[in-house]
């Protein structure tokens, strides 16, 4: 090094940081910027090799929602990424310590794979996620693009084992493939830990059979399956499942004895079965519940806290979201009844619609019956011992609301917070909200009516929360 570039490195405080530090600040941006940093001095230019989270993903999020970019340029620019920063690891004594992948499934993409295999056959890589896109998004994939796409990630897993064997997360879209076809990626992928599968089959209205060691997180989302029954899942903590065609129970839970977080979604249409949660869990024993209703028919049934007390034995946390403003509350209190250790309870309530149009709804099978029409609840006193916070999300000082507050406040002997948020924010695509104004407290003199609405002793440790 000449004079010149110590006394340049001198007034360079970026540079003289400890390599850590360095890493931290490089590995806040995306790739790209990574790569230029290393033109910036002559101790740059080892930081794309010491980097130990590499994050290649296709295009921008625009490009992946709305499918706009070419995928063969997509991929090419993945392609070259990889090999700028993976193949040059070759002598680098840096552990990955994170690796994910985003790219198309088609063109180059078993040469990405190979890289992949390489670089984790050549360095100690801890965390390694593929998300495997497809050409055409949901709304246009047909059946057939569906068993295209389904053929190709079969050929890719069979022709790239090395590279899947090591993956710990696995996200895919838009793939009809045969039963023993996912049973035979599900045996490749041995490490996966998590698995995400969106709009994916085995044919319309078929039974899935999920068995894996050491799954630990798995989200199917806008399932065409008729059941998707979790066999053996000795290590799955973690369970998402939204949007179903199922007539009838669309899960089945067999052995998840460590199954501790689910959350179940689904807009409630006409032909759709009303839930018994108490059968529809089976023995699983859950701490965290959370229940997305999309604003249409509430499609769990009510039921009496002896029947519950298997599966809600253990329950700390439950929100109850996109409940229908035209809802009553009432109903969500057989929840509180039967979790004797509940510390928490969360109810979203939202006033707009994601599909307005009479005949488009018709269309779809939605319901024509007030959406909390199979939800009847009659309440009884009883008293709660554990629960703690109260939060309403869309609260307004209406009558249903203080009632169901008041009814809360009387049963939980030990409630410490109510937390009363106002309406959430109308979704950009959201095509109609109704017009009944905002009754949401903002002034202090709003506050103090609601608090005398509920009656509060002035002696009482409950305090009430109007964030927003």
């Amino acid at each position: 090094m000449g004079e010149a570039d110590e006394r340049a490195l001198q007034h360079d405080w970026l540079s003289n940081l400890p390599d850590d530090l360095l890493l931290n600040i490089i590995e806040r941006l995306d790739v790209a910027d990574a790569m230029r940093t290393s033109i910036l001095a002559r101790r740059w230019k080892q930081i794309p090799a010491m980097l130990s989270k590499i994050l290649i993903m296709v295009g921008s999020t625009d490009d992946v929602q709305e499918r706009s970019c070419d995928v063969a340029l997509a991929n090419a620019t993945v392609l070259g990424a990889s090999r700028s920063l993976l193949e040059s690891r070759i002598a680098s004594p840096y552990t990955i310590h994170r690796l994910c992948m985003q790219f198309f499934l088609g063109n180059k993409y078993k040469k990405i794979a190979r890289i992949v295999a390489k670089t984790i056959r050549n360095h100690k890589v801890g965390f390694a996620e593929f998300t495997m896109l497809t050409e055409k998004a949901y709304a246009r994939s047909s059946p057939a693009d569906r068993f295209a796409y389904g053929r190709q990630l079969k050929k890719f897993i069979l022709t790239c084992p090395n590279a899947c064997s090591h993956l710990t997360r696995l996200k895919l879209e838009n793939l009809r493939l045969l039963e023993p076809d996912l049973a035979c990626i599900l045996l490749v992928c041995r490490r996966l830990e998590f698995l995400r599968l969106d709009n994916c089959d085995v044919g319309h209205r078929s039974l899935l059979a999920v068995e894996h060691p050491r799954l630990r997180e798995l989200e199917i989302v806008r399932s065409e399956f008729e059941r998707v029954d979790l066999n053996f899942l000795p290590e799955l903590t973690t369970l998402t499942f939204s949007f179903w065609l199922s007539l009838h129970d669309p899960l089945s839970f067999g052995y998840v004895p460590l199954l501790h977080t689910v959350s179940i979604s689904n807009t409630g249409r006409s032909f759709h079965k009303m839930l018994k949660l108490s059968e529809f869990l089976g023995k699983a024993t859950i701490s965290n519940l959370h229940l997305g209703f999309e604003r249409e028919k509430i499609w769990v049934k009510p039921e009496d806290p002896r029947e519950l007390s298997q599966v809600f034995s253990k329950l700390r946390l439950v929100n109850l979201a996109a409940i229908s403003d035209e809802c009553n509350l009432t109903w969500t209190l057989f929840v509180l009844q039967g979790a004797p250790s509940l510390e928490e309870l969360c109810i979203r309530v939202c006033d707009c619609l994601g599909v307005w149009d009479e005949e488009q709804r018709k269309k779809l099978g939605y319901s024509e019956e007030r959406k909390d029409a199979g939800a009847k609840w009659e309440t009884c006193d009883f008293k709660h011992h554990k629960l703690a916070v109260l939060r309403i999300c869309g609260f307004q000082s209406e009558v249903k609301f203080l009632d169901y507050i008041t009814t809360v406040m009387k049963a939980a002997v030990n409630l410490k917070d109510i937390y009363l948020h106002e309406k959430p924010a109308c979704e950009e695509k959201c095509a109609y909200r109704r017009q009944q104004g905002d009754r949401f407290p903002r002034s202090t003199k709003q506050m103090i009516l609601v608090w005398n609405s509920l009656d509060v002793h002035p002696l009482s440790l409950l305090t009430l929360h109007f964030p927003f």
